[in-house]
């Protein structure tokens, strides 16, 4: 396997933005823990491992700190986010208000193809076994509460979402890893706020959907604590 490093420069594809080919190998790399909290990701080190100058690599922290997935400090370079149960309480509390604004703006747009791409997603949630690998709970997840954001049709607000998508990725990565239960209550969950939206009542969506997350959040701390 070779260590992180080695791992990274595997994963990289090669594209003219090279910046932009390291983003998304670093990003999963600490998203699923291979780049642990706390850890320090040398410029040059980086650099000599993918095979490229340290311009790129730069660019690409830059990017990764905007999401909240690295802390650049001056003189002391760039090392992994480590999250307490207070960035997440922040995190979780913000991810509400952005998707109870969503879901009332998603539900007068809403479409038959919105609805369908649920249904997609949903079924996929169905078939999953407790063998399910923690990236595509993940992916499953993001794809059904994407949906919402399209469906709001509201540029800010996907743009609030896109910057603490990487570090609820992150924290819930994590939760798969050290509660292995989505199968179990992800298809319900998620069925129920389709089924609600899809009826267009507001009211109620709000709740199905302070409820979800309210209860995912709960459930992320009692994970963090068993780890």
């Amino acid at each position: 396997m070779g260590g992180p490093l080695e791992q990274l420069a595997r994963q990289t594809d090669r594209s003219p933005a090279l910046w932009a080919t390291v983003v998304p190998a670093i990003r999963q790399m600490i998203v699923s823990g291979a780049l642990a909290p706390g850890q320090h990701l040398p410029e040059g080190e980086l650099a000599t491992a993918l095979d490229m100058s340290r311009g790129p690599i730069r660019e690409a922290l830059i990017e990764l700190e905007r999401e909240g997935l690295v802390v650049l400090r001056r003189h002391r370079g760039a090392q992994v986010i480590s999250l307490t149960d207070d960035d997440v309480e922040e995190i979780y509390t913000l991810r509400l208000s952005l998707e109870q604004l969503a879901i009332k703006r998603a539900l007068p747009r809403l479409t038959d193809v919105h609805l369908s791409t649920m249904d997609d997603v949903l079924e996929k949630m169905r078939a999953l076994g407790p063998d399910y690998e923690p990236q595509t709970a993940l992916d499953l997840d993001f794809a059904f509460h994407d949906v919402l954001y399209q469906a709001a049709a509201h540029a800010r607000l996907d743009r609030a979402w896109q910057q603490i998508r990487s570090q609820v990725a992150m924290f819930l990565y994590s939760r798969h890893v050290a509660r292995p239960d989505f199968h179990e209550i992800a298809y319900a969950e998620h069925k129920a706020i389709r089924d609600i939206i899809a009826g267009g009542d507001a009211a109620a969506a709000v709740e199905a959907i302070d409820n979800h997350l309210t209860g995912a959040y709960h459930r992320l701390i009692a994970a963090r604590h068993d780890s």
